[in-house]
């Protein structure tokens, strides 16, 4: 649902070929979506299929032909219901890195420091990219702000855990 309602909403916008979808999430949305090239693709293909989206090909100079994708009335309708759907439900967060907090114990304290210390790191490394994306207008900004929250919130939550760790040594 969360992709496709992203594809919707963008080709709302104005119509793009795939590459253009995907530099856009890719240069825009990096750190707060997870749409491969492949599957934005197959996506794109499943909703023309529906009907939501139609391709046509275009050919610039010398350039390879490419489809670009257009949204259907019926795909504006599913834009909006999904829309609605999203922004009216609310689902947990899982955090997939956790499952090894269970185990933490299971091994010598000083390697799960040096382990979770690594994993910060990658953690600072993710939140300066976000904080460095450029400024955007409307509610695109608000979608990478909510990103530096979450990430902001997972260094304090490892600094405790990290700190924790170091007390009881």
């Amino acid at each position: 649902m969360e992709r496709e309602l992203l594809l919707l909403g963008l080709l709302q916008q104005q119509e793009m070929h795939g590459y253009q979808l995907h530099e856009f999430i890719d240069s825009n949305m990096q750190t707060c979506v997870d749409l491969k090239k492949s599957t934005a693709y197959y996506l794109l293909e499943k909703m023309a299929k529906e009907g939501f989206v139609t391709s046509s090909a275009e050919r610039e100079g010398n350039r390879p032909t490419r489809q670009v994708y257009s949204l259907t009335p019926d795909g504006e309708a599913q834009f909006q219901e999904l829309l609605r759907q999203n922004l009216s439900s609310y689902r947990p967060a899982l955090f997939p890195g956790d499952t090894g907090i269970i185990f933490l114990d299971d091994l010598p304290r000083d390697e799960a420091i040096t382990l979770l210390q690594t994993r910060r790191a990658a953690i600072v490394d993710e939140l300066e990219r976000a904080e460095a994306a450029p400024i955007h207008s409307g509610s695109l900004q608000l979608l990478i702000e909510h990103q530096i929250v979450h990430l902001r919130s997972e260094l304090d939550w490892l600094d405790y855990v990290i700190n924790h760790l170091t007390e009881q040594a």
